[in-house]
């Protein structure tokens, strides 16, 4: 069983996916922080000092100021202020992620194309070589359309 792990593991699916995790948490948190450092303090300048990161409804009906007030008071709080940013960053991560197939797909060779059909065709009577849309052997003058 040990043996078969070793074999597992050392396969090359195995490692490329390993690397492709650890490459994915980094490339996260670096969009998590352009997101929430860089992207949303101008849009919330705009939006009149807008913090999407305070936006709550707290499910008690009260007043609170910030959403680290309503947690430390334990009431049941919908942050969707949080759940923007979420969504920015993935809108982030999914551009980034189209960009970099599109430009992997450019590099790769094109598909071969299909083979294009032959341009002649056998006469079954006679076994000579005609034009694929005869209909009539132009050797024998046997009708292709039965044969």
């Amino acid at each position: 069983m040990l043996k078969e792990f070793k074999q597992f593991a050392a396969r090359g699916n195995v490692l490329d996916l390993a690397v492709g995790v650890i490459i994915g948490a980094a490339f996260g948190s670096m969009v998590s922080a352009l997101v929430a450092d860089i992207i949303m303090p101008p849009i919330g300048k705009l939006m009149r000092g807008l913090d999407f990161n305070d936006l709550f409804v707290a499910l008690d009906g009260g007043s609170y100021r910030s959403l680290d007030e309503v947690r430390k008071a334990g009431v049941p709080v919908i942050a969707y202020g949080h759940f923007i940013n979420s969504i920015v960053n993935f809108l982030i991560v999914a551009f980034c992620v189209f960009m970099l197939v599109k430009q992997v797909n450019r590099f790769r060779s094109p598909a071969p194309a299909p083979p294009a059909p032959p341009p002649t065709k056998e006469c079954g009577f006679c076994n000579m070589s005609i034009p694929i849309k005869a209909t009539r052997c132009p050797q024998c003058t046997s009708d292709l359309k039965n044969g």
